[in-house]
This record gives C-alpha cells, structure tokens and sequence, in this order.
C-alpha cells in the first residue's frame, strides 16, 4: 500500500514537473519569435552587418594605401 502510495506521489510530482517545465519552454519560444523581438534582432543584427562592413572597408582602404605607398616607393628608386 506505502508502495504504490510512494510510487503515485513520485509520479505525480514528475508530471508536474514536466508539464510546469513544458510551458515555461512553449510560453519562451513564443516570445523569442514575436513580431516585436523578431525586428529589434533584425535592426540590431542590420546595425552590426553596417558597422563590421565600415570597418572592413577602410581596412582594405589601408592596405590599398600602404601597397600603393610600397609600389611607388619601388618605382621611385633608381634601376641598378
């Protein structure tokens, strides 16, 4: 009798514990795909895209320079 009485109360803890566990993760997804948090993420990930293509860019603006400044130098300099 203590048995199935132990084994019930487990039993029942652990489907509550589920259940509990289950909507806690449904009621996050559905509020990590809101409209609202869908196009914050969106701007934000569209602000980090322009900043790191700035910054590439005048990277490769100053590797253009410092190879043009090497090439003239190189011609700059009388032929032996």
């Amino acid at each position: 009798m203590f048995k199935r009485l132990f084994w019930l109360v487990i039993g029942a803890g652990f489907g509550f514990g589920i259940s509990f566990w289950l909507v806690r993760m449904v009621k996050e997804t559905v509020d990590r795909y809101a409209p609202e948090r869908v196009s914050a993420d969106l701007g934000s990930a569209v602000r980090a895209f322009g900043q790191d293509l700035r910054l590439a860019v005048a990277e490769g603006r100053d590797a253009m320079a410092e190879t043009e400044a090497q090439i003239r130098d190189e011609l700059a300099r009388p032929a032996r």
